[in-house]
């Protein structure tokens, strides 16, 4: 019997509530027995750490729900720019898109992008008013912005009669009125097989056309495809031809083929059109290899997979503190991992460091995001690294130097406004809008890659925390020229041990301490923020000469500024290119590249 099959993907900008409805979707079709610890969780499909301490989704996951008699296979899809082409793909495969829109946010920038690729593609999506509960709703007002929305994204008219629920994805309530008191998801279940219907079951008639959309890893049976299955029947052990991306023909056998059931993967003999599958056997297989009958190749279009627009260094850590904290600190454990990611990263590059002085290798994503989530994983799995800072990837074109161009689209607070402009066009920006309603101004500029870097957390303090600040590739154009770096220099130690508060106190009349007391530090470490436009060598282990008299007041003890502490990403923007970010699992450090202050003096060579 002909299953009936309907596959959806969640999109939305960050944090408008994807996973919560996706986790509702699991619950309410009974996926988990009553006594399951997954069934009181949430941002279930969130199961990496990272995605669940940033509430972001990073990597795109699949499950599938029942209801009644089809089968719905969900895939909740990241909402960051970096990880757009991800997003891109992903809509390939599927019949709609339900369109999370927060009900007092509107559509934001984010939304603007995804939803312009599946209107591209054809997709007639169904609009869910989230969060209908805040006091600030104002959820009338949200579907006629994103009705303008659909217009100035040229959709059809197929594509704007779209319909329209509303709800409560938290409370996994769904309703078809404002005013309706919703209970559970069926409106929502009933509105997905009323708008968009079964794959059509004269497909599985067909030769098998199957399109490899992401790509996965097993440590047993190794390299995964994962894409939906378009035309035919895809039986395990079958022996198919497979066209590639870049359009050579090869012939290979499909070992293990597993489909989606709930959350987990079960594998199965016979696969049916329409389904997303699962394939082993396929040893380089990539994004967007077509699999065929043998002697009936029936190519889909090809994917264009992101180049890269950013490097950094990985650096094996040649610290006075290397190996105290990681197991994996050599080249070799880093470039095991780093042909681990590629397996399944298609948007990651890897190359050898060209400088025969430098113990590394240098990698190439998509943005600052791409890079730091990986470097973050790594750390925490025991690794240790120097990092660089990042670089972007310049392209020679007709002759010409040129290099990545994002769109920036900024919302912030009037009063903030003249600020962020003022140093967007410091960092080479051009505005292309800017529009406000007296409380919010939104402004849209196109910027150098090379501009942003450093700028996020500039843009946080500069807007007290109100600005949101949504970016994304938008090209390639020629080199802009120099843009203004860090104005500051830093404090550097010029000594190992551990760090004292009377040294310290001393030290903070020359700027920003990025440690505390009782930190230990070494030689080339860098320990705070000069107020100057150089760098300053200091010793912040310096203890207070003890007298053999005492004076009253002089045993008070010290009271010192909080230190200002990064996390990986703002470590990243903030270093130079003479210094590294020294990553392990239980520290992030800056330091210099060269640690020790005479060579530094000479001018020695750094490592890259």
């Amino acid at each position: 019997m002909h299953k009936k099959i309907i596959n959806i993907a969640v999109i939305a900008h960050v944090d408008a509530g994807k996973s919560t409805l996706v986790d509702a979707f699991l619950k309410q079709s009974k996926v988990f027995r009553e006594n399951e610890e997954k069934s009181t969780q949430t941002q279930i499909m969130d199961n990496n750490d990272l995605e669940k301490e940033r509430g972001i989704t990073i990597y795109s996951k699949n499950c599938s729900v029942q209801y009644k008699d089809y089968k719905i296979n969900i895939v909740d899809t990241p909402g960051h720019s970096d990880f757009s082409s991800e997003v891109e793909r992903i809509l390939k495969t599927v019949d709609t898109v339900i369109l999370l829109v927060d009900s007092s946010e509107g559509p934001m920038p984010q939304t603007r992008f995804v939803l312009s690729k599946s209107l591209e593609l054809g997709l007639k999506p169904i609009l869910l008013i989230n969060k209908i509960d805040k006091q600030d709703q104002r959820a009338t007002e949200v579907v006629d912005e994103v009705l303008e929305l659909f217009m100035n994204l040229d959709a059809n008219e197929e594509q704007l009669e779209f319909p329209v629920l509303y709800g409560i994805a938290k409370n996994g309530i769904v309703q078809k009125e404002l005013t309706d008191k919703g209970e559970n998801l069926v409106p929502l279940f009933e509105e997905i097989i009323n708008h968009t219907g079964a794959y059509n079951p004269q497909f599985e008639e067909e030769p098998v056309q199957l399109q490899i959309s992401s790509l996965g890893y097993d440590s047993f049976i190794g390299r995964l495809g994962i894409g939906r299955l378009f035309k035919g029947k895809l039986k395990k052990n079958q022996n198919v031809e497979i066209s590639t991306n870049n359009g050579d023909i090869l012939k290979g056998k499909i070992n293990d083929l597993f489909i989606y059931e709930g959350l987990k993967r079960t594998e199965t003999d016979l696969a049916c059109a329409g389904e997303i599958v699962v394939i082993s056997g396929i040893e380089n297989i990539s994004i967007g290899d077509t699999i065929c009958e043998v002697g009936k190749i029936n190519a889909m279009p090809k994917i264009i997979i992101e180049e890269p627009t950013m490097s950094m260094n990985f650096l094996v850590n040649n610290s006075p503190f290397a190996g105290k904290s990681g197991k994996y600190i050599t080249t070799r454990n880093i470039k095991e991992r780093l042909d681990k990611e590629q397996e399944i990263n298609v948007g990651l590059k890897v190359e050898p460091m060209t400088d025969s002085s430098a113990d590394g290798f240098k990698v190439f994503g998509r943005g600052e995001l791409h890079l730091s989530v990986l470097i973050e994983n790594m750390r925490r799995e025991g690794f240790e690294l120097g990092v660089s800072k990042p670089q972007v990837v310049f392209k020679e074109i007709s002759g010409q130097k040129q290099e990545p161009i994002e769109e920036v689209i900024i919302n912030v607070p009037t009063e903030y406004g003249g600020t962020v402009i003022k140093k967007l066009n410091l960092r080479k920006g051009l505005m292309q809008d800017m529009d406000s309603d007296g409380v919010r101004d939104k402004i849209t500029y196109r910027i150098p890659t090379r501009g942003l870097i450093g700028f996020r957390k500039e843009f946080t303090n500069d807007t007290h925390g109100e600005g949101i600040l949504v970016r994304r590739v938008d090209g390639f154009e020629p080199y802009k020229g120099e843009i203004p770096r860090r104005g500051n220099g830093v404090l550097v130690s010029i000594i190992e041990g551990v760090t004292l508060a009377y040294a310290l106190n001393a030290l903070e009349e020359r700027g920003i301490l990025f440690i505390g007391p009782q930190t230990k530090v070494y030689e080339g470490m860098i320990v705070g923020l000069h107020s100057r436009n150089n760098d300053l060598n200091v010793n912040p282990c310096k203890a207070k000469k003890l007298t053999n008299t005492r004076s009253s007041g002089t045993d008070d003890s010290v009271r010192l500024t909080p230190p200002t502490v990064f996390n990986l990403e703002e470590s990243l923007e903030f270093i130079e290119n003479d210094e590294l970010v020294e990553v392990t699992p239980d520290a992030i450090r800056l330091r210099k590249t060269i640690l020790k202050e005479n060579e530094r003096k000479k001018g020695g060579k750094t490592n890259f």
